[in-house]
């Protein structure tokens, strides 16, 4: 559980890191790099230990796959709130898809 609370942690700040930007499309882009790399830093300072905390419970493919799940559901909520974005059945059919990727991962 604490693993999967470190990426989760994790992935809040990548997705800022990485999307946050795009409300600023005014702003140099120098200065969106900056504030990128500067997120990124308390981003690494949870994956990292969220890697080898969860290493000795996972595999690194369960790993992974455990990070891009919480990655698309962090990523879902990003868009709808910060972003202003709608959900489109066509999202929910794509996270069908993934829990079956998933099942299929850790039989």
């Amino acid at each position: 559980m604490r693993t999967i609370a470190l990426l989760t942690i994790s992935n809040i700040f990548m997705t800022f890191a990485w999307y946050g930007h795009l409300k600023y499309r005014n702003e140099g882009l120098w200065k969106v790099i900056l504030a990128s790399w500067g997120i990124t830093f308390f981003e690494y300072c949870f994956q990292v230990p969220a890697n080898r905390i969860g290493s000795y419970e996972f595999n690194a493919a369960q790993l992974k796959t455990i990070q891009e799940v919480i990655t698309l559901t962090v990523f879902a909520a990003f868009s709808v709130t910060y972003l202003g974005e709608k959900l489109k059945w066509n999202y929910a059919a794509g996270a069908a898809c993934l829990v079956l990727g998933v099942f299929f991962r850790f039989s």
